[in-house]
């Protein structure tokens, strides 16, 4: 099931993994629709990794919902399960042939986290930045003055001093655990 295609889609099913083959094509083509084609193999790949997380690891059911949904500045995908546990990040062995999907979905987004949906499960997102956004970012980071709000998160290592005129570097991407 698709619901308004033109800033939001959200797809409902079990996720078994001729599904999940589907739900890749599902959002290739709701990324074309938007000409948002440089998204499409990171969020291909990011709903890969969380869906065959809900695939190997979810109780009591495989049910979830797909969302995606397009702002200005940014693609935000979730995935949406009836498991109240949330995901452990751990260190995956080298030789081991799993357990490196969480870390996979940090690498290709901006940022990702998840929260607990209640009694209902969680919900486990990324976002990744449009080209608008990259288009539209200034070359340094703005200066805070006293008529404006001061409502910007800025990772610790990005923060300029007045004195300052630094581009801040890539930063990696950032986890948001609520719990």
């Amino acid at each position: 099931m698709i619901s308004n295609p033109r800033r939001h889609c959200t797809v409902e099913l079990q996720a078994l993994p001729s599904r999940i083959g589907q739900v890749r094509r599902i959002v290739s083509a709701q990324l074309r629709y938007w000409h948002m084609d440089p998204l499409i193999e990171r969020a291909t790949l990011g709903v890969t990794e969380l869906l065959s997380n809900v695939h190997r690891h979810a109780r009591p059911d495989k049910t979830c919902t797909v969302e995606m949904e397009l702002l200005l500045d940014r693609l935000t995908v979730s995935v949406r399960d009836h498991d109240p546990r949330l995901p452990v990040v751990e260190d995956a062995d080298p030789l081991a042939t799993c357990g490196r999907g969480l870390a996979m979905v940090a690498a290709v987004s901006e940022s990702w986290g998840v929260r607990p949906d209640g009694d209902q499960g969680k919900v486990v997102w990324f976002t990744l930045p449009t080209a608008t956004a990259t288009a539209t970012r200034p070359a340094t980071v703005p200066r805070l003055t006293t008529g404006e709000p001061a409502h910007r998160l800025v990772e610790v290592g990005a923060v300029s001093h007045p004195a300052d005129d630094l581009t801040p570097a890539h930063a990696p991407a950032r986890s948001a655990v609520v719990g």
